[in-house]
């Protein structure tokens, strides 16, 4: 009998698997993104930075944006 703990989360639209629930600060850093100049929003509700450090539930959908200067 296997026992399926993975965790299935949606990062800009590209549907990921992990072992553990990742949080935040680790989807960022495996991004290659850093954390100023970010804006992070999980199913729809703008994620506070001060729980990037909590894992993201299963399924949840994550978009994450980007400052970009221009006019």
């Amino acid at each position: 009998m296997t026992n399926d703990v993975s965790v299935g989360i949606t990062v800009n639209g590209e549907d990921k698997i992990y072992e553990a629930a990742p949080t935040v600060s680790q989807l960022l850093s495996e991004l290659g993104l850093p954390e100023k100049g970010i804006a992070v929003a999980v199913d729809g509700v703008v994620f506070p930075r001060g729980r990037w450090s909590e894992p993201v539930a299963r399924g949840a959908r994550i978009e994450i944006l980007t400052a970009v200067q221009g006019g």
